[in-house]
C-alpha cells in the first residue's frame, strides 16, 4: 500500500510517500509544495490544491495521513495553517482517499518511541527507518514521519492490536 503523509502549511507543505508491505516500509518519494507569499490567500490555497491534486494523480496513493493542528501563540498563523490543512484534507478526500489524522505527540511516539521527542530525533529515525532516503527538508521529513505513523497504525488495526 502506498501512503501519502502530509505536513500542511500555507507557505510550505511537506509530503512523503512510503510503501507499506506488512511490517516493511519503503521510501517512494518526498518533497515540498510551496506557494507564493506575495499572492492573495485564496490564490495560495487554490495553488496548493492544484499541486496536491497533481501529486496524488501522479503517485496514486491508496491512503493519506496528516498531522493535526497545534495552536500557535499567533492566532493568524494558526488560522492560515488550518486553512492549508483543510485544502490538504479536501484534496485527499476528493481523490477518494481515507485520511488518518494524528497529533504530533502520536507521530513522535510511533517513529521514535516517545511523544516528547525532539524534531532532530524524529528526522534521524525517519532516515533510519527508510535507509538511503534523501529528505527534501524538515517539512518532508515530518510528512514521512506522518506516513510511517499511519502505516504502523494500519498494521496494528489489521493485527487487531489497539
Amino acid at each position: 500500500m502506498i501512503i501519502l503523509g502530509l505536513d500542511p502549511g500555507l507557505g510550505t507543505t511537506g509530503w512523503g510517500l512510503v510503501r507499506a508491505e506488512g511490517n516493511r516500509l519503503g521510501h517512494i518519494a518526498n518533497g515540498r509544495l510551496t506557494t507564493d507569499p506575495k499572492a492573495t490567500l485564496p490564490r495560495r490555497l487554490a495553488d496548493l490544491d492544484a499541486q496536491l491534486g497533481a501529486l496524488i494523480a501522479e503517485h496514486a496513493p491508496q491512503a493519506a495521513a496528516a498531522e493535526e493542528i497545534f495552536v500557535n501563540a499567533n492566532p493568524q498563523s494558526t488560522l492560515k495553517l488550518a486553512q492549508a490543512r483543510g485544502v490538504a484534507l479536501a484534496a485527499a478526500a476528493r481523490a477518494g482517499l481515507e485520511v488518518g489524522e494524528y497529533a504530533a505527540r502520536l507521530v513522535k511516539k510511533a517513529v521514535v518511541g516517545t511523544g516528547g521527542a525532539e524534531k532532530a530525533q524524529v528526522h534521524a529515525m525517519v532516515a533510519r527507518l527508510l535507509p538511503g532516503v534523501k529528505i527534501a527538508g524538515p517539512d518532508a521529513a515530518d510528512a514521512l514521519a506522518v506516513a510511517i505513523c499511519h502505516a504502523h497504525h494500519m498494521a496494528s488495526a489489521r493485527a487487531g492490536i489497539r
